[in-house]
Protein backbone atom coordinates (compact mmCIF):
# COMPACT_ATOMS: atom_id res chain seq x y z
CA UNK A 1 0.00 0.00 0.00
CA UNK A 2 1.36 3.32 -1.06
CA UNK A 3 1.28 6.48 1.57
CA UNK A 4 1.36 10.15 0.90
CA UNK A 5 2.66 12.99 2.34
CA UNK A 6 0.60 15.21 4.81
CA UNK A 7 1.20 18.39 5.75
CA UNK A 8 3.93 19.08 7.87
CA UNK A 9 3.13 18.22 11.28
CA UNK A 10 -0.30 16.65 10.64
CA UNK A 11 -1.75 13.37 9.65
CA UNK A 12 -2.33 11.99 6.03
CA UNK A 13 -6.29 11.25 7.15
CA UNK A 14 -8.16 12.24 9.53
CA UNK A 15 -11.09 10.57 11.05
CA UNK A 16 -13.54 12.75 12.51
CA UNK A 17 -16.32 11.68 15.01
CA UNK A 18 -19.16 13.93 16.67
CA UNK A 19 -20.97 12.06 18.62
CA UNK A 20 -23.61 12.01 21.76
CA UNK A 21 -24.31 9.46 24.60
CA UNK A 22 -22.88 6.62 22.04
CA UNK A 23 -21.07 4.62 24.75
CA UNK A 24 -22.63 1.37 22.98
CA UNK A 25 -21.39 2.18 19.69
CA UNK A 26 -18.28 4.31 19.68
CA UNK A 27 -15.50 1.79 20.76
CA UNK A 28 -16.67 -0.53 17.89
CA UNK A 29 -16.32 2.28 15.31
CA UNK A 30 -13.54 3.33 16.45
CA UNK A 31 -11.58 0.13 15.89
CA UNK A 32 -13.17 -0.99 12.45
CA UNK A 33 -11.49 2.77 11.46
CA UNK A 34 -8.28 1.79 12.73
CA UNK A 35 -8.33 -1.72 10.81
CA UNK A 36 -9.98 -0.20 8.06
CA UNK A 37 -7.10 3.23 7.85
CA UNK A 38 -4.21 1.95 10.04
CA UNK A 39 -2.05 5.44 8.97
CA UNK A 40 -5.72 7.60 10.26
CA UNK A 41 -5.76 9.46 13.22
CA UNK A 42 -9.21 9.19 14.59
CA UNK A 43 -10.71 12.09 16.56
CA UNK A 44 -13.85 11.40 18.73
CA UNK A 45 -15.66 14.65 20.05
CA UNK A 46 -18.04 14.37 22.34
CA UNK A 47 -20.90 17.06 22.41
CA UNK A 48 -21.68 16.34 25.81
CA UNK A 49 -22.26 12.68 26.75
CA UNK A 50 -23.60 11.67 30.02
CA UNK A 51 -22.87 8.44 29.79
CA UNK A 52 -19.07 6.34 29.07
CA UNK A 53 -18.78 7.26 25.88
CA UNK A 54 -15.42 9.36 26.58
CA UNK A 55 -13.75 6.69 28.15
CA UNK A 56 -15.25 4.23 25.46
CA UNK A 57 -13.42 5.80 22.81
CA UNK A 58 -10.25 6.64 24.72
CA UNK A 59 -9.48 2.47 25.57
CA UNK A 60 -10.23 1.92 21.87
CA UNK A 61 -7.23 4.18 20.76
CA UNK A 62 -9.20 7.21 19.68
CA UNK A 63 -8.04 10.75 20.44
CA UNK A 64 -11.04 12.42 22.58
CA UNK A 65 -12.17 16.12 22.87
CA UNK A 66 -15.04 17.81 23.48
CA UNK A 67 -17.35 20.64 22.25
CA UNK A 68 -19.81 21.96 24.99
CA UNK A 69 -22.14 23.79 22.88
CA UNK A 70 -24.90 21.63 22.42
CA UNK A 71 -25.28 20.40 18.53
CA UNK A 72 -23.53 18.86 15.67
CA UNK A 73 -22.87 21.86 13.60
CA UNK A 74 -20.84 23.32 16.43
CA UNK A 75 -19.51 19.70 16.55
CA UNK A 76 -17.92 19.76 12.97
CA UNK A 77 -17.25 23.93 13.02
CA UNK A 78 -14.70 22.88 16.12
CA UNK A 79 -13.25 19.36 13.82
CA UNK A 80 -12.61 21.80 11.03
CA UNK A 81 -11.40 24.36 12.69
CA UNK A 82 -8.32 22.29 15.01
CA UNK A 83 -7.88 19.23 13.09
CA UNK A 84 -4.73 19.70 10.31
CA UNK A 85 -4.82 16.77 7.56
CA UNK A 86 -4.82 15.95 3.64
CA UNK A 87 -8.19 14.19 3.80
CA UNK A 88 -11.06 13.92 6.29
CA UNK A 89 -13.17 11.04 6.84
CA UNK A 90 -16.24 12.60 8.44
CA UNK A 91 -18.30 9.55 10.49
CA UNK A 92 -21.24 9.58 12.95
CA UNK A 93 -20.32 7.36 16.08
CA UNK A 94 -23.53 5.32 15.64
CA UNK A 95 -21.92 2.22 13.99
CA UNK A 96 -24.28 2.61 10.87
CA UNK A 97 -21.78 3.15 8.61
CA UNK A 98 -19.47 0.51 6.69
CA UNK A 99 -15.97 1.51 8.20
CA UNK A 100 -14.19 -1.11 5.59
CA UNK A 101 -15.37 1.01 3.03
CA UNK A 102 -13.53 3.94 3.61
CA UNK A 103 -10.38 3.16 2.06
CA UNK A 104 -12.10 3.19 -1.70
CA UNK A 105 -13.50 6.05 -0.95
CA UNK A 106 -10.56 8.13 0.46
CA UNK A 107 -8.65 6.77 -2.45
CA UNK A 108 -12.21 7.51 -5.28
CA UNK A 109 -11.76 11.06 -3.73
CA UNK A 110 -7.64 11.37 -3.97
CA UNK A 111 -7.86 9.77 -7.50
CA UNK A 112 -9.76 12.21 -8.93
CA UNK A 113 -9.26 15.21 -6.73
CA UNK A 114 -12.42 15.38 -5.10
CA UNK A 115 -13.85 18.34 -2.90
CA UNK A 116 -16.22 16.17 -0.79
CA UNK A 117 -16.98 12.33 -1.57
CA UNK A 118 -20.95 11.40 -0.11
CA UNK A 119 -21.82 8.17 1.13
CA UNK A 120 -24.94 7.16 -0.59
CA UNK A 121 -26.75 5.21 2.14
CA UNK A 122 -28.04 1.16 0.84
CA UNK A 123 -29.88 0.05 3.07
CA UNK A 124 -30.92 -3.78 3.68
CA UNK A 125 -32.42 -4.33 7.45
CA UNK A 126 -36.22 -2.33 7.37
CA UNK A 127 -35.41 -0.51 10.81
CA UNK A 128 -32.17 0.66 9.51
CA UNK A 129 -33.70 3.84 7.89
CA UNK A 130 -37.16 4.69 8.92
CA UNK A 131 -39.38 5.40 6.48
CA UNK A 132 -40.08 9.14 7.77
CA UNK A 133 -36.33 9.62 6.99
CA UNK A 134 -36.86 8.13 3.66
CA UNK A 135 -39.06 10.32 2.65
CA UNK A 136 -38.06 13.29 4.14
CA UNK A 137 -34.80 12.51 2.51
CA UNK A 138 -36.32 12.19 -1.19
CA UNK A 139 -38.52 15.77 -0.31
CA UNK A 140 -35.40 17.52 0.36
CA UNK A 141 -33.27 16.35 -2.03
CA UNK A 142 -35.87 16.74 -4.65
CA UNK A 143 -35.85 20.32 -3.82
CA UNK A 144 -32.51 20.96 -3.62
CA UNK A 145 -32.00 19.41 -7.43
CA UNK A 146 -34.76 22.23 -8.09
CA UNK A 147 -33.39 25.14 -6.38
CA UNK A 148 -29.70 24.74 -7.39
CA UNK A 149 -30.09 22.32 -10.67
CA UNK A 150 -28.65 19.22 -9.14
CA UNK A 151 -28.25 17.57 -5.86
CA UNK A 152 -27.12 14.22 -4.36
CA UNK A 153 -30.05 11.71 -3.37
CA UNK A 154 -28.85 11.57 0.27
CA UNK A 155 -28.03 14.63 1.34
CA UNK A 156 -28.82 13.70 5.14
CA UNK A 157 -25.54 11.29 4.81
CA UNK A 158 -23.12 11.24 7.72
CA UNK A 159 -20.64 9.63 6.02
CA UNK A 160 -18.37 12.35 3.63
CA UNK A 161 -14.86 12.51 2.48
CA UNK A 162 -13.86 15.85 2.37
CA UNK A 163 -9.87 17.59 0.64
CA UNK A 164 -8.07 20.28 3.01
CA UNK A 165 -9.25 22.78 0.57
CA UNK A 166 -12.82 22.32 1.42
CA UNK A 167 -12.59 21.87 4.88
CA UNK A 168 -10.28 25.19 5.66
CA UNK A 169 -13.12 27.40 3.33
CA UNK A 170 -16.27 25.93 4.83
CA UNK A 171 -17.82 28.85 6.68
CA UNK A 172 -20.20 26.97 9.47
CA UNK A 173 -22.71 28.44 10.14
CA UNK A 174 -25.17 25.77 10.80
CA UNK A 175 -25.39 24.48 14.77
CA UNK A 176 -27.62 21.07 14.34
CA UNK A 177 -28.19 18.48 12.04
CA UNK A 178 -28.88 21.00 9.03
CA UNK A 179 -24.90 20.70 8.67
CA UNK A 180 -25.03 18.30 6.20
CA UNK A 181 -27.30 20.61 4.24
CA UNK A 182 -25.25 23.19 4.03
CA UNK A 183 -22.19 21.12 3.79
CA UNK A 184 -24.36 20.21 0.44
CA UNK A 185 -25.50 23.40 -0.69
CA UNK A 186 -21.82 24.88 -0.12
CA UNK A 187 -20.25 22.49 -2.98
CA UNK A 188 -23.62 22.53 -5.35
CA UNK A 189 -23.24 26.48 -5.20
CA UNK A 190 -19.45 26.92 -5.93
CA UNK A 191 -19.90 24.48 -8.51
CA UNK A 192 -17.13 22.27 -7.01
CA UNK A 193 -15.74 18.40 -7.61
CA UNK A 194 -17.90 16.36 -6.01
CA UNK A 195 -19.08 12.36 -5.91
CA UNK A 196 -21.73 10.28 -3.91
CA UNK A 197 -20.67 6.70 -4.23
CA UNK A 198 -22.93 4.04 -2.45
CA UNK A 199 -22.24 2.61 1.28
CA UNK A 200 -23.33 -0.23 3.02
CA UNK A 201 -25.89 1.09 5.86
CA UNK A 202 -27.40 -1.11 9.14
CA UNK A 203 -29.04 -1.07 11.84
CA UNK A 204 -28.20 0.51 15.03
CA UNK A 205 -27.55 -1.93 17.65
CA UNK A 206 -29.65 -2.58 20.55
CA UNK A 207 -29.11 0.41 23.14
CA UNK A 208 -28.52 2.94 21.02
CA UNK A 209 -30.83 5.54 19.81
CA UNK A 210 -31.21 8.15 17.12
CA UNK A 211 -30.40 11.69 18.04
CA UNK A 212 -32.45 13.21 15.29
CA UNK A 213 -35.94 14.14 16.12
CA UNK A 214 -37.80 14.28 12.64
CA UNK A 215 -40.52 16.54 14.47
CA UNK A 216 -37.60 18.59 15.96
CA UNK A 217 -34.74 19.02 13.54
CA UNK A 218 -37.39 18.27 10.19
CA UNK A 219 -38.20 22.17 10.32
CA UNK A 220 -35.07 23.47 11.25
CA UNK A 221 -33.90 21.61 8.19
CA UNK A 222 -36.42 23.17 5.97
CA UNK A 223 -36.06 26.73 7.58
CA UNK A 224 -32.13 26.12 6.99
CA UNK A 225 -32.82 25.07 3.32
CA UNK A 226 -35.16 28.05 2.84
CA UNK A 227 -32.35 30.26 4.04
CA UNK A 228 -29.76 28.72 1.73
CA UNK A 229 -32.00 29.52 -0.91
CA UNK A 230 -32.46 32.95 -0.18
CA UNK A 231 -28.95 33.81 0.20
CA UNK A 232 -27.35 32.13 -2.67
CA UNK A 233 -30.15 32.31 -4.85
CA UNK A 234 -31.72 35.91 -4.09
CA UNK A 235 -32.85 36.78 -7.42
CA UNK A 236 -34.45 33.80 -7.73
CA UNK A 237 -36.41 33.38 -4.78
CA UNK A 238 -37.80 37.01 -4.61
CA UNK A 239 -38.68 36.73 -8.20
CA UNK A 240 -41.10 34.36 -6.82
CA UNK A 241 -42.63 36.49 -3.81
CA UNK A 242 -42.75 39.43 -6.71
CA UNK A 243 -44.53 37.36 -9.16
CA UNK A 244 -47.15 36.00 -6.02
CA UNK A 245 -47.49 39.50 -5.01
CA UNK A 246 -48.19 40.79 -8.58
CA UNK A 247 -50.34 37.75 -9.82
CA UNK A 248 -52.40 38.38 -6.27
CA UNK A 249 -52.61 42.12 -7.11
CA UNK A 250 -53.77 41.46 -10.47
CA UNK A 251 -56.52 39.15 -9.30
CA UNK A 252 -57.76 41.78 -6.64
CA UNK A 253 -57.47 44.67 -9.50
CA UNK A 254 -59.09 43.21 -12.54
CA UNK A 255 -62.82 43.16 -11.25
CA UNK A 256 -62.28 47.07 -10.25
CA UNK A 257 -60.60 47.48 -13.63
CA UNK A 258 -63.52 46.14 -15.10
CA UNK A 259 -65.83 47.98 -12.75
CA UNK A 260 -64.07 51.40 -13.48
CA UNK A 261 -64.37 51.05 -17.47
CA UNK A 262 -67.85 50.54 -17.64
CA UNK A 263 -68.94 52.93 -14.97
CA UNK A 264 -66.23 55.48 -14.22
CA UNK A 265 -66.07 54.52 -10.48
CA UNK A 266 -63.65 52.60 -8.09
CA UNK A 267 -66.45 51.46 -5.70
CA UNK A 268 -64.06 49.62 -3.37
CA UNK A 269 -61.10 51.87 -2.47
CA UNK A 270 -60.01 49.18 0.15
CA UNK A 271 -59.17 46.58 -2.25
CA UNK A 272 -57.94 49.23 -4.71
CA UNK A 273 -55.29 50.16 -2.17
CA UNK A 274 -54.68 46.76 -1.42
CA UNK A 275 -54.07 45.90 -5.12
CA UNK A 276 -51.91 48.96 -5.83
CA UNK A 277 -49.78 48.27 -2.42
CA UNK A 278 -48.99 44.64 -4.08
CA UNK A 279 -48.34 45.71 -6.99
CA UNK A 280 -45.41 48.22 -5.43
CA UNK A 281 -44.10 45.54 -3.10
CA UNK A 282 -43.66 43.05 -6.46
CA UNK A 283 -41.06 45.52 -7.81
CA UNK A 284 -39.62 46.26 -4.51
CA UNK A 285 -39.43 42.27 -4.29
CA UNK A 286 -38.04 42.08 -7.85
CA UNK A 287 -35.42 44.61 -7.14
CA UNK A 288 -34.47 43.35 -3.46
CA UNK A 289 -33.50 40.26 -5.43
CA UNK A 290 -31.22 41.86 -8.67
CA UNK A 291 -29.34 43.84 -5.98
CA UNK A 292 -28.82 41.39 -3.81
CA UNK A 293 -27.89 38.95 -6.34
CA UNK A 294 -24.59 40.98 -7.40
CA UNK A 295 -24.03 41.27 -3.86
CA UNK A 296 -24.12 36.93 -3.91
CA UNK A 297 -21.90 37.10 -6.53
CA UNK A 298 -19.32 39.11 -4.80
CA UNK A 299 -19.80 36.87 -1.73
CA UNK A 300 -19.29 33.32 -4.05
CA UNK A 301 -16.54 35.04 -5.64
CA UNK A 302 -14.79 35.10 -2.41
CA UNK A 303 -15.66 31.80 -0.96
CA UNK A 304 -14.28 30.39 -4.06
CA UNK A 305 -11.14 32.53 -4.09
CA UNK A 306 -10.68 30.88 -0.63
CA UNK A 307 -11.40 27.26 -1.97
CA UNK A 308 -8.48 28.07 -4.59
CA UNK A 309 -5.76 29.50 -2.50
CA UNK A 310 -6.27 26.73 -0.02
CA UNK A 311 -5.98 24.46 -2.74
CA UNK A 312 -2.94 26.14 -4.41
CA UNK A 313 -1.82 25.66 -0.93
CA UNK A 314 -1.97 21.96 -0.79
CA UNK A 315 -0.57 22.05 -4.01
CA UNK A 316 2.23 23.46 -3.48
CA UNK A 317 3.16 21.18 -0.12
CA UNK A 318 2.78 17.58 -2.67
CA UNK A 319 4.70 18.41 -5.85
CA UNK A 320 2.69 15.45 -6.65
CA UNK A 321 -0.13 13.87 -5.16
CA UNK A 322 -0.32 10.18 -5.13
CA UNK A 323 -3.72 7.89 -4.54
CA UNK A 324 -3.90 7.44 -0.70
CA UNK A 325 -4.73 3.36 -1.14
CA UNK A 326 -4.02 2.30 -5.02
CA UNK A 327 -7.42 0.17 -6.30
CA UNK A 328 -5.62 -3.29 -5.52
CA UNK A 329 -4.41 -2.02 -1.94
CA UNK A 330 -7.78 -0.60 -1.08
CA UNK A 331 -9.55 -3.80 -2.11
CA UNK A 332 -6.67 -5.91 -0.20
CA UNK A 333 -6.89 -3.78 2.71
CA UNK A 334 -10.83 -4.18 3.08
CA UNK A 335 -10.72 -7.53 2.71
CA UNK A 336 -8.12 -7.75 5.25
CA UNK A 337 -9.89 -5.42 7.69
CA UNK A 338 -13.28 -7.86 6.91
CA UNK A 339 -11.01 -11.38 7.71
CA UNK A 340 -10.06 -9.51 11.23
CA UNK A 341 -13.04 -8.86 12.66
Amino acid sequence: MSRFSSVPGSPAIAVLIPCCNEEHTIASVVRDFRAALPEASIYVYDNNSVDNTCREARNAGAEVRNETVQGKGWVVRRMFAEIEADYYVLVDGDDTYDAFAAPRMVAAAQERRLAMLVGRRIHEAAGAYRFGHVTGNKLFSSSVAWIFGQSFTDIFSGYRIFSRAFVKSFPVFSGGFEIETELTIHALTLALPILEMPTSYKERPSGSTSKLNTYRDGPRILLTLVGLFKNEKPLSFFSILAVICLGTSLVLAYPLVLTFLETGLVPRFPTAILATGLGIYALIMFACGVILDTVTRGRREMKLLTYLNSQRTVNASHTDVPRAVDADGAEGLEKKAQGER
